[in-house]
């Protein structure tokens, strides 16, 4: 009995969004307690972390020989165990020194469809080394789909799309499980990617990743733009050496953003080719829910939905969907149970 009451005294839920760019945290009963971005620095000389989240991401690019700031995130998997342990570390600690909590909580994390036993292991481990006593692990097309408020646990159709910064998973939910699903490691990363490599290509000019996402929020789109846009920045010149400015055109970015849209795009086709003709016909009434950061590139909705021919809508809450929606299994331990007897 003093058992369970100081377990409910003292111990928290959390849920943990465990993005490539960001990491959002939700304790159960309070709500989304942190945002940051999943980025560490680390001292060369000792190994040791400096910084991790917003002071952390403030030194890329800008950091001197000895320190160097890294995403341990890629594709939306762990690229380096201990690093992300670390950031995993510090995240819980200080949400439960911000609740004044002391035992060790139980932990949701949400994790790729498409993810391997090895990642799943890596993830789990992170979590327990961390400090978590209890990991459960949830699809994150799944937590979107929940967090974006669409029936999942109904014997019905709803398809979500979540473009996060590694990865882009689509998929149909139908009675609390993924019936068809399919991930690609396009999202917003890529994006940013193909903005740099173009700038790099035409104007011999180099430009960071904060540079370049700047660029895709600013300016960038999948679709052709009531009012076409330009945007003055600035980077080094490769051949002089030199730092330089230049002006670019939404024209231009939404064309350097073709080959990720489109990829973007045949998952979503490749989904609903595969998807049972009863769940289909429920999609077409219901339509796509997108999700994620990354969905709420200029004119993606219309794309796709010239591109499908279905309703296509944006979350209410797209870069907060998946932490949502570990938040409300954690509020509801019987739709965990549910979940977690699906996955067996």
């Amino acid at each position: 009995m003093f058992g369970r009451l100081f377990r409910k005294l003292f111990s928290m839920d959390i849920g943990i969004d465990l993005g490539t760019a960001t990491t959002l945290v939700y304790v159960r009963g309070v709500g989304i307690v942190l945002c940051e971005p999943s980025v560490v620095a680390i001292d060369r000389n000792t190994g040791k972390p400096l910084a991790v989240g917003a002071e952390a991401k403030r030194m890329l690019g800008r950091t001197p020989a000895n320190i160097v700031a890294i995403r341990p995130m890629k594709d939306g998997v762990i690229a380096d165990f201990e690093t992300t342990q670390e950031m995993l570390r510090y995240f819980i600690r200080r949400v439960r020194m911000e609740q004044r909590k002391f035992a060790h909580p139980r932990v949701i994390i949400s994790v790729p469809s498409g993810i391997t036993e090895v990642e799943k292991r890596a993830v789990r481990e992170s979590a327990e080394q961390a400090g978590a006593s209890e990991v459960h692990m949830i699809e994150e097309p799944m937590a979107a789909a929940i967090g974006a408020g669409l029936p999942v646990t109904e014997p019905s159709g709803s398809m979500i799309i979540d473009i996060g910064g590694g990865t882009t998973e689509v998929a149909v939910v139908s009675l609390g499980g993924i019936v068809v699903s399919k991930s690609v490691r396009v999202a917003g990363d890529e994006m940013d990617n193909a903005i740099i490599q173009h700038i790099k290509r035409k104007y011999n000019l180099m430009v960071g990743e904060r540079t370049a996402e700047d660029i895709k929020i600013k300016i960038g789109s999948a679709d052709v733009l009531p009012e076409e846009k330009t945007y003055t920045i600035k980077g080094r010149d490769l051949v002089a050496g030199l730092p330089r400015t230049i002006q670019i055109s939404s024209e231009e970015i939404r064309e350097a953003l073709a080959e990720p849209v489109n990829t973007i795009v045949d998952a979503v086709k490749s989904c609903l080719e595969r998807t049972p003709p009863e769940l289909a016909a429920d999609i077409m009434d219901g339509g796509i829910v997108m999700a994620g950061g990354g969905s709420q590139l200029q004119g993606l909705d219309t794309l796709l939905h010239a591109e499908t021919g279905l309703p296509v809508r944006l979350a209410d809450n797209p870069e907060t969907a998946i932490v949502l929606g570990t938040g409300k299994v954690l509020e509801s331990l019987e739709l965990l149970s549910r979940l977690d007897g699906m996955r067996r």
